[in-house]
C-alpha cells in the first residue's frame, strides 16, 4: 500500500471516531472483553456494530490515536490492495489495536484473521461482519483464537432509552413473570407506554431509524438494507450466482407474505424452481442473516431445518416494511418470538398454546381480550396480551417482554 493509501485510511478512521455519538450504548457493549487478543462481533446489518466499535475506540484511545485504527474491508482501497499489507504497515508503525469491519467482503477473511493471529501475536484485533458469516466453516480454524459476540437489534427497553424516555435495566424472565404487575405499574405511572410500543413495532428495532426520521423513509431504508444483504452479503459468504440471489429474494417474499406459518417446503422449492439441497441452503443462509426465524416443535423434538414447525420474519420492523397491511396477530407473535430469542431463551412451538420457553413456560399470545381457553389446565402457563398497560395474575402485557435484554 502506498503512503497515500495509508493516509486515506487513517484520516477516514480519525474522522469516523471523532464524529461517533456517545450518548447511547447498545446492550452488548459492557459485556465485550476488549482486552481479548482476537474477538469477533457478528450481527444483522444495521444493528449498530460499527457504532459500538467506534465508541469504544473514542472512549479508550481518543479521536486521533497512534495506537488504534478502524478500517472496513469494503473500502475501495481493498479492491486492489491486500488487507494483510495494511495490517503489516500498522503493526510495524506501532499500532497495538486494529478494528476491522465488514470482513465478509473478502472471500478468505478467516485465513486473513488466522494469519494475523499467527504472525502478529501481540496485536489486538477486533473484527466484525454480517450475521450470515459461517465462523465454524472458514478455511482457517479460529475457534480457539477468538471470542465471538452476537449483536441483536434493539429491544423495546433499549428503544425507550434511545428515545430518552426511560432508563430501565434488563429484567430476567423469572422476575418479570412473578412481578409483572408491579413492574408495569411503576413504568406506566409516568409514561404512556402503548403509543411508544406501537411505534417500536414499526421502526424501533434498528438504530438507524433516527437517521431516517428526518425524511420519513425508514421502511424504504430498511428494504435497501435487506437488498444489501441479498445482493452483497449472501453472494460474498455463500458464493452464489445472481440467479440464485433472485431465488433467495423470492423465497424471502413468499415466506414473508404468509408468516407465521408451517411452510410446505416442497411446494416452496417447486415455486422457486430449485432443488431441495439448494433450497435448504438458502433457507439456512436467510435464517443466519436473521431475515427470518424458524421455530421448531418442543420440548423433546429434533430440529429439522428443512421443515421448521413455524417460520417468522426476523422482527416486526421487517414485517411492516415487507408486508402490506401485516396481520396484527402475526406482528404480536413475531415480537414475542424475536425478543425472547434475542434475550437468549429457547423458543419452541408446543402442541397447545403458541410458544414454550426454555422447555417450561407456556404462552398464548393475543389481544387484550385473549382468554386462557387453550391452556387453562396446563401448569406454568400465561396469556400475553397486546393493548394492555398492566396485567393481572397470569395475564401479562405483551410490551413487557421487550424489557428482557
Amino acid at each position: 500500500m502506498t503512503d497515500e493509501d495509508i493516509k486515506m485510511l487513517t484520516e477516514a478512521s480519525d474522522r469516523l471516531i471523532s464524529r461517533v455519538p456517545m450518548q447511547f450504548r447498545r446492550y452488548l457493549a459492557p459485556d465485550i472483553d476488549w482486552n481479548e487478543k482476537m474477538l469477533c462481533i457478528k450481527g444483522p446489518k444495521g444493528t449498530g456494530k460499527t457504532t459500538m466499535i467506534l465508541q469504544h475506540i473514542k472512549e479508550t484511545f481518543g479521536s486521533e490515536s497512534d495506537k488504534a485504527i478502524y478500517f472496513a474491508l469494503d473500502h475501495v482501497l481493498f479492491s486492489d490492495n491486500r488487507p494483510i499489507d495494511a495490517i503489516e504497515y500498522f503493526y510495524t508503525h506501532g499500532y497495538t489495536h486494529l478494528f476491522i469491519d465488514e470482513v465478509h467482503h473478502i472471500s478468505d477473511w478467516s485465513r486473513l484473521m488466522k494469519t494475523a493471529a499467527d504472525f502478529y501475536p501481540d496485536l489486538h484485533i477486533a473484527y466484525s461482519g454480517s450475521s450470515i458469516l459461517k465462523l465454524s466453516s472458514g478455511q482457517a480454524d479460529l475457534s480457539r483464537r477468538q471470542t465471538v459476540y452476537n449483536l441483536k437489534g434493539m429491544s423495546f427497553r433499549e428503544f425507550l432509552a434511545y428515545e430518552g424516555v426511560a432508563d430501565i435495566k434488563p429484567i430476567p424472565i423469572g422476575h418479570l413473570l412473578s412481578k409483572h404487575r408491579r413492574i408495569a405499574g411503576d413504568i406506566c405511572r409516568n409514561i404512556k407506554i402503548l403509543p411508544l410500543f406501537s411505534r417500536y413495532l414499526k421502526e424501533g428495532y434498528y438504530p438507524f431509524y433516527k437517521d431516517a426520521d428526518a425524511t420519513g423513509h425508514f421502511s424504504e431504508k430498511l428494504v435497501e438494507t435487506v437488498n444489501s444483504v441479498l445482493n452483497v452479503d449472501l453472494p460474498a459468504v455463500e458464493g452464489i450466482t445472481p440467479p440464485t440471489v433472485r431465488k433467495a429474494r423470492k423465497m424471502l417474499m413468499v415466506l414473508a407474505r404468509s408468516c407465521p406459518q408451517q411452510p410446505n417446503m416442497s411446494a416452496l422449492y417447486r415455486e422457486l424452481e430449485t432443488e431441495r439441497n439448494m433450497g435448504i441452503r438458502l433457507l439456512e443462509a436467510l435464517e443466519r442473516a436473521e431475515l427470518f426465524a424458524g421455530i421448531d416443535q418442543g420440548p423433546g423434538k429434533l430440529k429439522h431445518l428443512s421443515r421448521p414447525e413455524k417460520i417468522f420474519l426476523g422482527d416486526t420492523n421487517l414485517m411492516n416494511a415487507l408486508v402490506p397491511n401485516p396481520d396484527v396477530g402475526a406482528i404480536r407473535e413475531t415480537f414475542f418470538a424475536n425478543q425472547l430469542r434475542a434475550a437468549g431463551h429457547d423458543v419452541k412451538s408446543p402442541e397447545k398454546g403458541d410458544f414454550v420457553i426454555d422447555g417450561k413456560h407456556l404462552f398464548e399470545v393475543g389481544g387484550s381480550g385473549k382468554k386462557f381457553i387453550q391452556i387453562k389446565d396446563l401448569p406454568d402457563s400465561y396469556v400475553v396480551s397486546d393493548g394492555m398497560e398492566t396485567g393481572l395474575g397470569n395475564k401479562i402485557p405483551l410490551w413487557l417482554f421487550g424489557l428482557l435484554y
